[in-house]
């Protein structure tokens, strides 16, 4: 099976299997299994940020990022189609008692006028009390949704300029900041530059089986590190998931240039398909739609021919390339895509 579904359904390779097996372990909750201080020493250093925390998952890491962020009845300012909203289940609403507040944005990112616009002005003669507060602004880099395009950089500083000037903490979901480094050929701690905290993704694009970190000032990931206990992250000998997650970062990175490769020949190969309109292809993601039929049921077509992809609506789908996609397999999967739009 050609797995175009996500870049999480990567498996570990030999050498990181190795690694896992090898790991040096103690206890988490304790905060004394070298293999996650390792890990977190190093995923901090490589951010220019002061402390790191692990986690199981990306929506975790978020989570305690907006726990310590805010206090309940706060705002807290995000894209329409951010990953805290779509796929977190209603987490910011439930665990932090916060609201969301959706800035107008464009392929995922919006400007610091847009921050600006969000935070209502107050007439001298209200006082503050009548107004929710808004506290924390969250950019997801790449953004999911909008097809795993980067941030520009300029963009960036505008939104941490436009924070900074209104008091606001600043986090940034960064499940995919690793894709966003490459596509952009800038150094994580160079995009992360001003954010309070950072959340980074292991088992997404760098392949290992699980696992996620919260980056960020000491005293915010000490106060999140309660949060991760409370919302039941305590580890145990988690360092040989460790291990595999240090590995993927040591030896993984570098090579999301071929993913983005093959999304980019993927992309191109649609464009040429007839029934197919590519939607936005960006670093390792391709969305596309057909012109004509139901997505569902050319899901279903390609994975019977071995080819996996998601069906996001009736019409449009969504392909991922990955450590276990090659050149090979894109131009497989292309014969088998064109196939089916054809039936």
């Amino acid at each position: 099976m050609i797995d175009l579904r996500s870049d999480t359904v990567t498996r570990p390779t030999a050498a990181m299997r190795e690694a896992i097996a090898a790991a040096p372990v103690g206890d988490d909750v304790f905060h004394d299994d070298p293999s996650v201080l390792a890990l977190e020493d190093r995923v901090a250093g490589l951010l220019g940020m002061e402390d790191a925390m692990y986690v199981p998952s990306g929506t975790m890491s978020n989570q305690t990022a907006i726990k310590v962020h805010t206090r309940p009845g706060d705002v807290v300012l995000a894209a329409e189609h951010a990953h805290i909203h779509i796929h977190e289940l209603g987490a910011p609403y439930v665990l932090s008692g916060v609201t969301l507040h959706f800035v107008p944005s464009d392929s995922g990112s919006f400007t610091g006028d847009a921050v600006r616009h969000a935070v209502p002005e107050r007439p001298d003669s209200m006082p503050s009390s009548l107004y929710q507060p808004v506290e924390l602004v969250v950019v997801e880099n790449t953004h999911n949704a909008a097809g795993g395009v980067p941030w520009p950089a300029e963009r960036l500083r505008d939104v941490v300029e436009a924070a900074d000037a209104l008091g606001l903490a600043k986090h940034m979901d960064g499940a995919r900041l690793w894709n966003a480094a490459v596509a952009t050929a800038t150094p994580e701690a160079e995009i992360v530059a001003g954010f309070d905290t950072v959340s980074v993704c292991f088992s997404k694009g760098l392949g290992a089986p699980m696992g996620s970190a919260l980056v960020g000032r000491k005293d915010l990931i000490t106060e999140a590190r309660r949060y991760k206990q409370m919302f039941g992250g305590g580890f145990r000998q988690a360092g040989m998931m460790a291990a595999g997650a240090l590995y993927a970062l040591e030896h993984h990175r570098s090579r999301l240039i071929e993913d983005h490769a093959n999304a980019t020949k993927l992309a191109a190969g649609l464009a040429e398909t007839p029934g197919v309109e590519v939607d936005s292809a960006a670093t390792n993601m391709v969305y596309f739609s057909l012109t004509a039929g139901n997505a569902p049921a050319f899901e279903q077509r390609c994975r019977d021919a071995g080819v996996a992809l998601i069906a996001m609506s009736e019409r449009q789908i969504r392909a991922v390339c990955n450590l276990h996609v090659s050149s090979g397999d894109i131009d497989r999967a292309l014969e088998v895509m064109a196939t089916a739009a054809h039936e």
